[in-house]
């Protein structure tokens, strides 16, 4: 299958640059698989599109300010490092700004808010990314140094820095685990108010974790799907959510995922589990295209994505590339809002 199969015009005036003045008050465009049919609503009132015996599951990550802008050491000039992916106590992977200066046993500092985190450039790696040691005289943790330093690593389509109203904003209400560089986008819409609208429409909930990666805005290059690959990702899934997930299976009541994060971990867990989701942590690579076999899937709460994006591959094998782009452009003639910060889609 072709990628350009998957392009679409989106007029860039309908990428969300800001959330919507009050979370929850995205708009809903609402899927049904089978027929194509779509009912526009608002995210607030999802649980009137869903059962009673549903159970509906979310990803617990936490967005953590991985980006640091500072200046080398010594002589100064500006540097900016997206810390990835932690390797032990102190070591990360990490894309260094600009990389031809940094080069290994070069220095940099980072001061914010009276605080002060030093780096050091251990070792260059593959794709231009660097391996770095970071460290902080301060009183604290090294994290604690991060959260207080940091900036929110925004996606590079939203064209502004970031803000203070983004560290509430790009990250959901039920954020547990620290460890992700990107939001899991889907979760932003909800409220404890909404949560509780599914609990009274007798929808069952759990979550898992998985941590988002830089590899999420990773573009497919290649011409054909089959050509791309996925960055690994770690998921956790606990004993309690392992057996809501099962037990909602053998009794046959749906699975609605919340994001294509959650939906990777169960699909890459249930894998391995031989259809069972298992419990644990584990890394996963899934590429989820068209033909792949759902086995725990059976709706789905996502944003709208980038144009021949693995994301859109994924929705679209969930709903069909032809019945998903028509929503898609009915969702452009309607002025939905795009990507992290706009509006959602809930496919049944």
């Amino acid at each position: 299958m072709k990628v350009a199969d998957f392009a679409f015009d989106l007029p860039a005036e309908l990428v969300a640059q800001f959330p919507p003045e009050e979370r929850g008050a995205s708009r809903l465009l609402v899927l049904d698989r089978r027929t194509g049919d779509v009912t526009h609503a608002a995210v607030r009132d999802i649980a009137r599109f869903l059962r009673h015996g549903d159970l509906m599951v979310f990803n617990d990550t936490k967005v953590f300010p991985a980006r640091l802008i500072g200046e080398r050491e010594p002589g100064g000039g500006a540097v900016e490092v997206m810390l990835v992916s932690r390797v032990d106590e102190d070591r990360w992977e990490a894309l260094v700004h600009p990389g031809q200066r940094m080069r290994p046993g070069r220095r940099v500092r980072f001061e914010r808010g009276g605080r002060t985190l030093h780096g050091e450039v251990l070792e260059e790696r593959h794709f231009g990314r660097r391996l770095v040691r970071v460290w902080t005289r301060d009183a604290g943790t090294v994290m604690d140094a991060i959260e207080a330093i940091g900036h929110i690593p925004l996606p590079p389509y939203i064209k502004r820095p970031d803000l203070d109203l983004d560290r509430e904003r790009y990250q959901t209400v039920f954020a547990r685990e620290s460890g992700s560089i990107a939001a899991p986008t889907a979760g932003l819409h909800f409220t404890d108010a909404i949560l509780r609208s599914l609990d009274d429409a007798g929808v069952e909930r759990a979550t898992v974790t998985l941590h988002v990666g830089y590899g999420t805005f990773k573009p497919v290059r290649a011409d054909e799907v089959e050509g791309h690959t996925v960055d690994p990702e770690r998921y956790a899934i606990s004993e309690d959510a392992a057996s809501r997930v099962n037990a909602a299976l053998d009794a046959g009541r749906r699975v609605i995922v919340v994001g294509t994060t959650t939906t990777r971990a169960l699909e890459s867990s249930a894998e391995r589990g031989g259809g069972r989701v298992a419990t644990g942590e584990a890394e996963t690579s899934l590429f989820i295209h068209p033909g792949h076999r759902f086995l725990v899937a059976g709706g789905l709460v996502t944003n709208f994505h980038l144009p021949a994006s693995s994301l859109l591959m994924l929705v679209s094998a969930f709903a069909g590339r032809d019945t998903v782009l028509a929503a898609y452009r009915e969702a452009v003639h309607e002025r939905y809002r795009f990507y992290s910060y706009g509006d959602a889609m809930l496919v049944i």
